[in-house]
């Protein structure tokens, strides 16, 4: 726009003053910035472009190929047009970087008329996570500079790298809750492939449920008596409040819970146990879903901050699967814990008040935590008196620091385990493991 009141002025003044030679100009520099101008905007609308994925889900280590194609749909050749496929800035911060790049995602070239380039590129998880590929960016403009228009070519591709699974020897949370189905101190449901007795027919009582060759021998009904039984599993209570984890030990303490988690969930699924996870993070695609991306960019740094995580949320509601059998269980709870991101809701004396009730008191409570607090070992120890089993596991790498956040749960009659790296997941379940 100040271009454009520039050559006005300084033509206005030519006429005035009758500079002949200056009106020129500003007659040539006007035809320029017009004819500029238009064909910008042809070059830009002629433009095409298609990324393609070779996967979408993946474990960390895998690559992942990225194909861009970019097509000039037009009669005239585009001289230049910059072409960037963007990602995440989180991504790419730490070292070694979340995504690994090998080849150029961001390519400046020239398009004839009718004709084609790809641009090939490969990306490395080293990091489980939710990411977001694109969306991809084109400039180009006129050869003097004047004038230089951007646009969102594609829509995003998101990336779901799965997190690391430690295969385990056994797991077992507690010594009254051994591998496979344990027989309860109180009656949640009988299991009617096993029998304790025989008692005397009740009236109510099913025709199913009659032992017929004692009622012959005897010449009255009796009715079969079943154990309670169920089988034992864990509900994974995973910590995951930005202000429990301190920033100088990140992303490392927060990577660790949930690969510890996931190792469990598996283990868990494994042996045939029930498993289930609560947890006060974010999900990655609820933050998507709800905050969207921009595609209308006036710039390339509207693209990129567009493409970027906001560090604050707003989102109380905790993320919760309940905890069943199955084999989608594991699959459920391995891409959650994939997409989960800290965030500033619901700290975990409030997310386990507002979750006990879908906590099944047949399983035990794994409670993974960067730290200890008051608050918290007073939310687990009503945990327990209500009647369920409860193990703390303090995600820590100092041993001296351990022992003084396990002080609280101790204190409440809560089983401590200590998480120092990855080895420790392995250990801490062995030494509950049955053999």
């Amino acid at each position: 726009m100040i271009w454009w009141a520039g050559v006005i002025l300084l033509l206005v003044i030519a006429v005035v003053f009758d500079l002949g030679l200056l009106a020129y100009a500003m007659y040539v520099l006007l035809a320029v910035m017009l004819v500029s101008r238009f064909l910008t905007r042809r070059w830009t609308e002629s433009l095409w472009a298609q990324r393609e994925c070779n996967r979408t889900e993946v474990e960390i280590g895998q690559t992942v190929a990225v194909n861009v194609t970019l097509q000039n749909k037009g009669n005239l050749p585009i001289p230049w047009v910059l072409v960037e496929d963007l990602l995440p800035r989180e991504a790419l911060l730490y070292d070694p970087p979340r995504l690994r790049v090998a080849g150029r995602r961001v390519n400046l070239s020239l398009l004839r008329s009718r004709s084609r380039k790809s641009i090939n590129y490969q990306l490395t998880p080293t990091r489980r996570g939710y990411y977001q590929i694109g969306p991809l960016v084109l400039e180009t403009g006129d050869l003097f500079g004047l004038h230089r228009r951007y646009r969102v070519a594609t829509e995003p591709h998101f990336l779901l790298v799965l997190p690391k699974v430690i295969p385990l020897a056994g797991y077992e949370v507690s010594s009254k809750r051994p591998i496979g189905e344990v027989r309860m101190s109180f009656r949640l449901y009988e299991d009617p492939t096993r029998i304790s007795g025989v008692r005397a027919y009740e009236p109510g009582d099913p025709m199913n449920r009659v032992h017929w060759r004692a009622t012959a021998r005897t010449g009255m009904l009796h009715s079969k008596v079943y154990e309670p039984s169920t089988v034992a599993g864990a509900t994974l209570l995973l910590e995951f409040h930005t202000a429990a984890h301190e920033r100088k030990h990140e992303p490392h303490r927060s990577e660790l819970a949930v690969t510890a988690a996931a190792s469990i969930a598996n283990a868990v699924y494994l042996m045939g146990q029930q498993v289930g996870l609560v947890t006060n993070g974010r999900d990655a695609a609820d933050r998507i879903r709800q905050e969207g991306w921009a595609h209308d960019h006036r710039s390339r740094r509207e693209a990129i901050a567009a493409a970027s995580v906001k560090e604050k949320s707003d989102r109380l509601a905790p993320l919760v699967i309940e905890t069943r059998r199955g084999p989608e269980q594991l699959v459920r709870i391995l891409e959650t814990l994939a997409r989960v991101e800290l965030t500033d809701g619901l700290p975990l004396p409030a997310l386990i008040e507002e979750t006990a009730s879908r906590m099944p008191r047949d399983a035990t409570v794994i409670a993974i935590m960067p730290g200890s607090s008051q608050e918290s070992a007073i939310a687990l120890s009503n945990l327990k008196r209500r009647g369920f089993a409860v193990t703390a596991i303090l995600n820590l790498f100092e041993t001296y620091d351990f022992a003084d956040a396990a002080a609280p749960y101790l204190a409440e009659g809560i089983e401590v385990r200590h998480l120092r790296d990855e080895m420790s997941i392995v250990e801490i379940c062995r030494s509950y493991a049955l053999r």
